[in-house]
């Protein structure tokens, strides 16, 4: 098995801090980047622009169809979207891709033109396994993967967790054929009721916590780029659980982040 460099972003996701204090704390606990959204407007995106040259953060975007427009309007978006996006050379864009409601045929349409812009611009445009997307159930991933053999995927197998209703090990066959389609992961624990788990370091989440270190960990090392890509994507409320009546976190997201982060390096301390 070859050895791998791993690449740690920080998700951007429930931050409510300036952007150059955000920045600073990614970089001070040992992140290589940041995954988050196009900025919405100029200044934003100046600002994310500036800091990212100056802490020497790497960036991944986020991108996807907008599931409120028409199909035809969505696809013409999402093509506008990742121009813009790709001007910027990211190390990866991760989209969330389709509609649980839309065709087979419809799904592949955002990912054709995803696959086009990627060969072009030499960028990988990666498709996220997601809740309310074409990829809501490893079935779906599968059959996808089938139709489209080319199809890179981000694994968040949380969703799957949920979806399916039971902890997935990474022996299960259907998953076994989407491994090594897998090219850049989003590291959160789900469980049979949930997308997240309150806390990775609480005891009674030691068995669940395994199971996608297991998942993550044969990807990794099977994988066959010298560097692979890993976002801590443990989220804010109300994937957070809170307290009833103070909707007061449980528990501390950045903590949990870190936490899975650090998890995720000590099965490959040894290499």
């Amino acid at each position: 098995m070859a050895q791998h460099q791993l690449m740690f972003f920080q998700t951007d996701w429930g931050n409510e801090l300036p952007m150059d204090e955000f920045l600073a704390k990614v970089k001070s606990d040992g992140y290589d980047g940041i995954e988050v959204w196009m900025p919405g407007s100029d200044e934003a995106r100046a600002t994310l622009k500036e800091g990212l040259e100056k802490y020497q953060l790497k960036v991944i975007f986020l991108h996807g169809t907008n599931r409120g427009l028409p199909f035809e309007e969505a696809l013409q978006s999402y093509e506008a979207g990742l121009k813009e996006i790709l001007s910027w050379k990211p190390v990866k864009v991760n989209n969330h891709t389709g509609n649980d409601f839309w065709t087979s045929e419809q799904n592949l349409a955002f990912i054709k033109v995803a696959d086009a812009y990627s060969k072009e611009s030499g960028i990988p445009i990666i498709h996220e396994t997601h809740r309310g997307r074409f990829s809501y159930t490893l079935p779906a991933a599968v059959a996808m993967l089938e139709r489209f053999p080319d199809l890179k995927y981000t694994l968040d197998i949380s969703h799957w967790m949920v979806v399916h209703e039971r902890l997935i090990s990474k022996n299960d066959p259907n998953l076994q054929k989407i491994m090594p389609a897998v090219h850049h992961i989003h590291a959160r624990v789900g469980f049979a009721e949930g997308p997240q788990i309150n806390n990775p370091a609480a005891p009674e989440w030691e068995n669940a916590v395994k199971v996608h270190l297991d998942i993550w960990e044969e990807i990794i090392r099977n994988s066959n780029g010298e560097i692979f890509t890993i976002t801590t994507e443990f989220g804010p409320p109300p994937y957070l659980p809170t307290i009833p009546f103070t909707n007061k976190p449980i528990a501390d997201q950045w903590e949990a982040n870190v936490y899975i982060m650090k998890a995720i390096q000590a099965r490959f301390a040894h290499d």
